[in-house]
């Protein structure tokens, strides 16, 4: 047995409570590991630590085994009668049987050797304070992602001086087209007929830019934008159609434009905001933007963003004044942290504290492209943007040798990370603001674009699409994919097919559970091909089948009642097809 395969420890996301009364174990080990049981039991079900009688658990097989790219992952779900855990793990392999404790690997007869000081795992208590816990609404979201300055133009007169007509086609992040929060409401009908229930706003605070990530007031609506009475009512009238909404938040770094910023420029170090920000040298000219010399940290050496010192109690403090604004007294159910990987542990853990104080089912979103574990402890983030699992939905379109073995490994990869009540908080996402849009990235292939689309809707988290989405709007990496939405083009029915398709996709994420589910389980016959096949089961014991054929040719599949299809004809499921079906029962 590879016993360097084999990893386990008592800490998230290995074993961790799901809830008040349930625990989740997990263990990692190599493939030729056969089968697997965990011994556990109380820690004092045989008198206190020092007892001389043996300590025996209660022997139970851990069937769930999901396929990673070099290991296997074990899982069982276990109710401690008292709180408290004490466990290992029986291991067998090749005619071998190897125990497995916290102290590494031990043989039958060293486990019943006289005298050993054996020690176990011990999960010591399920303290309810330290259970993970995030909003159940968002695991039933769909968002739609806004670039508000190219979505819809509702009111003309807070339009800038050099706005430019609304026009479709590739734009640059210096034209304004003067998109706002009126245009919002006015497709708010729109957005629900669509089935969306969520919208996420990129940054609407007063900012010099298109784009509004280099903040110059945080407790003010850009007047591009409207002004606080709109987005009162935008938030009140998306809430009167089941609709919430998500504000970003800047807080890793600021604009020129800051008030603190302003004041350190012109006083230096007798400026008592000097220290809100990481100036490694006094004096600097103000005039020079490149931060590469380090003269002050900055946001990817834009000097224009210079980075704010999250590690600072006095920004803590104003930074948490400031979503306790927003949320208090315009309502919004969620905060996206912009580079929230780059503020402190502590900024994180300290805004957490207090939102969740004044209002526990408020959605905390950090934006972090990479593993996000040291996020997702239950202090901090209650969700991520989930980029691994897009990047790796992506490369099997990219690349033709990846079989649907690598896809099973990749969505395992992507859902083993974090606790699972934090799997089922991600925001999963096929492209954004950040990116080149879903339809260019796969060349105007719609075959490709769809079955990436029947992915993302049939996995746990909360789907996301970007505006345009749904009629496959065009545009590369930004600048190009903030393109201005074509609403004449729209209204026409230009798009209808399109539209109608991903509605429908919608309405099924919606009101189908096994969409939602963490059951996967893929057709292992197939593993060597390209055609993709996975079953999801709902706690109601209702299951859907997806298929989705990425080979060149023509597959024969049966499929039970169809939900949604592409290129299905009579039992045939043609190349770039895609089904989802409910499962035979």
């Amino acid at each position: 047995m590879n016993f360097a395969a084999v990893f386990h420890t008592s800490k998230s996301p290995y074993c961790y409570p799901l809830n008040e009364d349930e625990m989740e174990i997990n263990l990692k080990t190599g493939k030729e590991v056969e089968r697997v049981w965990i011994c556990c039991g109380d820690p004092y079900q045989n008198g206190i630590a020092g007892s001389r009688e043996r300590w025996e658990g209660t022997r139970l097989e851990m069937t769930d085994r999901k396929e990673l790219a070099y290991q296997s992952w074990w899982s069982a779900v276990l109710r401690p009668e008292y709180k408290r855990l004490k466990y290992y793990f029986i291991l067998e392999a090749g005619g071998e049987t190897w125990y497995y404790l916290e102290s590494g690997f031990l043989t039958q007869r060293q486990m019943e050797q006289e005298g050993r000081m054996l020690q176990y795992f011990i999960f010591p208590w399920m303290n309810p304070a330290d259970v993970s816990r995030t909003p159940d609404w968002v695991r039933e979201t769909v968002w739609y992602q806004i670039f508000p300055d190219r979505f819809c133009n509702g009111d003309r007169r807070n339009d800038p001086e050099d706005v430019l007509a609304w026009r479709n086609g590739p734009v640059t992040n210096e034209e304004l087209f003067g998109g706002d929060l009126e245009g919002i409401v006015e497709k708010l009908d729109y957005l629900e007929r669509l089935g969306i229930t969520g919208i996420y706003l990129t940054p609407i605070f007063q900012a010099a830019s298109v784009h509004k990530y280099d903040t110059e007031n945080y407790r003010e609506i850009d007047p591009q934008f409207g002004d606080k009475e709109t987005f009162q009512r935008l938030v009140r009238e998306a809430h009167r159609r089941g609709i919430r909404i998500m504000i970003d938040c800047v807080f890793n770094h600021c604009g020129l434009s800051f008030a603190p910023w302003r004041d350190v420029e012109k006083r230096g170090p007798e400026s008592p905001y000097y220290d809100w920000f990481m100036i490694n040298r006094w004096p600097f000219d103000p005039r020079d933007y490149n931060t590469r010399d380090g003269k002050y940290y900055s946001f990817a050496f834009y000097g224009q963003m210079p980075k704010l010192n999250t590690n600072r109690e006095e920004v803590i403090r104003y930074f948490g004044d400031v979503c306790e604004y927003w949320v208090k007294e315009f309502e919004v159910d969620g905060l996206r942290f912009d580079v929230g990987n780059e503020v402190s542990h502590r900024f994180c853990r300290a805004l957490r504290q207090r939102l969740k104080a004044l209002r526990p089912d408020l959605y905390l979103l950090g934006e972090i492209w990479h593993d996000s574990g040291e996020w997702l402890r239950g202090d901090e983030y209650d969700g991520v943007m989930n980029y691994p699992l897009a990047s790796g939905i992506q490369d099997f379109w990219v690349d033709q040798s990846l079989t649907a073995r690598d896809f099973q490994w990749m969505i395992h990869r992507s859902y083993t990370m974090y606790m699972r009540q934090n799997s089922y908080a991600l925001f999963n996402l096929l492209d954004s603001h950040d990116t080149d849009r879903l339809m260019t990235r796969n060349h105007g292939n719609e075959d490709a674009f769809f079955q990436q689309l029947a992915v993302l809707f049939t996995m746990p988290g909360s789907p996301c699409i970007f505006y345009g989405t749904e009629i496959g709007l065009e545009g590369g990496h930004d600048p190009d994919c903030r393109r201005c939405m074509p609403w004449e083009e729209i209204e026409a029915g230009t798009w209808k097919d399109r539209m109608e398709q991903v509605r429908n996709l919608i309405r099924l994420r919606r009101e189908n559970a096994a969409f939602r589910s963490m059951d996967i389980c893929f057709d292992r016959e197939k593993e060597d091909s390209r055609m993709v096949e996975y079953t999801k089961k709902a706690e109601d014991g209702t299951g859907i089948r997806v298929f989705l054929n990425s080979t060149e040719g023509e597959a024969g599949i049966a499929p039970g009642k169809l939900l949604f299809s592409r290129k299905y004809e009579a039992g045939r499921l043609l190349p770039g097809g895609v089904v989802i079906a409910e499962e035979n029962r």
